[in-house]
């Protein structure tokens, strides 16, 4: 098994603290529940800054959460390829979607406990389009997506809800956008909801 941080025992329980502390210390907060479930998409948005990654993080080790993240492949080359891999990092190159999505939803269809987190937007810029490989690997691989959300206005990270995709994303994109109406991105002129009209 490679070493990750989630089996690195000594240092888990001190980024925890430290992640209790920063939270204290800036006045964000936690809500919503873990959903009962063990196997999961867990979208995260709006994500307009770096920041985003480290509040995530905080949020994944105050729910003990063992995760699994896709990010662009460039971030995992050197001098942090190494630290990225060791906090659940997966790197995703963007022209074989096709292949990532049928291969996670293979694993989740395998496997009885796994947590995949992904931005839908899929970069900090301005989209005017989601991403939908995160639909299509819940979809495929049976399994809800859970609605996980960094809201600036309120200083509040956490769950909004859950979803179980139909197979129909026209239908459904709308329905899930709608749990980010009233999130204030840090910079909100990036932040695109294309569905909703």
């Amino acid at each position: 098994m490679s070493r990750t941080i989630y089996n690195t025992p000594i240092l888990r329980p001190l980024i925890c603290w430290l992640a209790r502390l920063g939270f204290m210390l800036t006045g964000w907060k936690l809500v919503g529940e873990l959903p009962n479930v063990k196997k999961y998409v867990i979208i995260v948005a709006p994500h307009t800054s770096n920041w985003d990654f480290l509040l995530g993080l905080c949020f994944v080790f105050l729910h003990q959460i063992k995760l699994t993240f896709m990010a662009k492949h460039t971030i995992f080359t050197f001098p942090f390829g190494g630290l990225m891999r060791w906090l659940g990092g997966m790197p995703i190159v963007r022209t074989s979607h096709c292949n990532v999505v049928d291969a996670t939803a293979q694993a989740f269809r395998t496997t009885d406990d796994l947590v995949v987190a992904m931005s839908p937007e899929g970069t900090r810029k301005r989209t005017e389009r989601w991403k939908s490989g995160f639909y299509w690997m819940a979809q495929k691989g049976g399994v809800p997506i859970v609605i996980g959300f960094i809201d600036y206005k309120r200083k509040q990270i956490g769950l909004e809800g859950i979803f179980y995709p139909t197979g129909d994303y026209e239908a459904d994109l709308p329905q899930i956008q709608a749990f980010y109406r009233d999130k204030g991105a840090r910079y909100p002129d990036k932040f695109h909801l294309d569905q909703l009209r």
